[in-house]
């Protein structure tokens, strides 16, 4: 553990350097358009290099670019700190500012990635910078890593470097990335949630095939119509709730401070104490199977051969094959169904030396807080890291307002994150450094 320094300043960096991520047009729409994650990685290597840490980028396409960089000490296991480069793209004209101007409004940082995740990777480097110049280098050794593509599921970023550039990561046994560690308020209480798990990601296209034909004559064989049934199916299935251990921990807090025992059977009831965060959190007691785009024909009179559909699935930890063999009756026999990403999910166990350390470092900044784990709906690279087998968590600590909604701007329009927020989230994982 290194000692306090009397000139040390975590947070001092944190805003400007989210503003000046967020300035650098990092979307990614999935395909080969967008522009690539070059620009963003060279400034991130820069500010490295400004304090005397030596950085590599890896491009697995020319201007998909992730950054990793070696610091810290020699004594113990390695940890892996990551975050993501890329944001979703943003449609300039449904925002209140400019999506990439980092304007600083209402007391926020808006723009796209303020919450997913340049403030994150803002606070990480404000404090990794502020630790190298005032000499608080931690003894354990750290990997510090900036990834390509992880909102298009990191083939191009996380899994290239699992896969091709796996000496960076040797020694490394835990991670610590995103969306975890910010506040929900559940009865006046700020509740701080540490991801512990995360579901498995499978995004289906759903191939229907029929007779062509002229659209005035009577055809029982019409792909659009088989496959439009198939997906009327899946959009209204109700899966049952599924309760995994890191849930029940976590609406065992809830239900502490609601006054009652939580079950499978009052699940639900206890979601709906989160407010906005509800819909997050009523994703993760249950699998989840949403359509999400169609695609048919070329002229309104003519029954096109094939029709096509994908979904965006996501399932529970320990109810894989209940997921699976559910999604399969609902497509049937007559439609083909293939991959676009099928990932697995994950639960580390909430205990031991890591979370103790994120803990203890939320109560030290907010000692009224509670602090517990949740599985998270989303993806992250965590994913591919977790295949090298390190213990992984989501821990990008913000105080959130009770009044913000903000599950609801991840990917969403006007997406913001509170000034207080961004610094307090840097003290607090100044603190956890120096608890590793």
């Amino acid at each position: 553990m290194s000692e306090a320094h009397p000139h040390a300043q975590p947070d001092a960096e944190v805003v400007e350097l989210c503003r000046e991520l967020i300035r650098i047009d990092t979307s990614n729409y999935g395909d080969q358009d967008g522009p690539g994650e070059r620009k963003a990685a060279e400034y991130v290597a820069t500010l490295l290099d400004e304090v005397g840490i030596e950085s590599r980028l890896y491009e697995s396409e020319p201007g998909r670019t992730s950054v990793v960089a070696q610091w810290g000490g020699r004594e113990g296991d390695g940890l892996l700190l990551h975050g993501h480069l890329d944001v979703v793209p943003a449609a300039a004209e449904d925002w209140q500012v400019d999506p990439f101007s980092g304007e600083v409004q209402d007391g926020y940082v808006w723009g796209r990635g303020a919450v997913d995740m340049k403030d994150f990777d803002a606070m990480l480097l404000s404090v990794v910078r502020d630790r190298q110049r005032t000499g608080r280098v931690p003894e354990r050794p750290i990997t510090l890593c900036f990834t390509a593509d992880e909102e298009a599921g990191g083939h191009k970023g996380a899994q290239v470097l699992v896969e091709q550039h796996a000496e960076e990561l040797e020694g490394c046994t835990e991670a610590v990335g995103e969306v975890g560690g910010f506040s929900a308020t559940v009865r006046g209480r700020r509740m701080y949630l540490i991801e512990a798990a995360e579901k498995g990601m499978a995004w289906v296209r759903l191939t229907a095939r029929g007779r062509a034909g002229h659209g005035s004559m009577i055809n029982d064989d019409n792909a659009v119509s088989t496959l439009a049934a198939a997906v009327a199916r899946i959009g209204a299935h109700d899966w049952p709730v599924r309760l995994t251990p890191t849930m029940r921990t976590l609406l065992a807090s809830v239900g502490e401070l609601a006054g009652e025992e939580a079950t499978p059977e009052n699940a639900e009831a206890l979601v709906t104490e989160f407010g906005g965060a509800a819909r997050m959190m009523g994703a993760v007691i249950r699998n989840t199977c949403n359509p999400t785009m169609l695609g048919a024909g070329y002229k309104v009179n003519v029954i096109p051969t094939e029709a096509t559909a994908h979904v965006d699935g996501r399932f529970l930890p320990g109810y894989e094959d209940e997921f699976f063999a559910t999604l399969a009756e609902l497509v049937g026999d007559d439609i083909e169904m293939d991959y676009v990403s099928n990932q697995p999910p994950w639960e580390t166990p909430y205990d031991g030396e890591l979370v103790d350390s994120m803990t203890r470092a939320i109560l030290a900044e907010d000692p009224d807080g509670i602090v517990a784990p949740y599985l998270m709906s989303g993806g992250t690279d965590a994913k591919h890291f977790r295949k090298l087998g390190m213990r992984s968590y989501g821990f990008a600590p913000l105080r959130l307002p009770a009044d913000l909604d903000f599950t609801a701007l991840f990917h969403g329009v006007d997406e913001r994150v509170p000034v207080d927020a961004l610094e307090f989230g840097a003290r607090v994982f100044d603190r956890f450094l120096d608890r590793v």
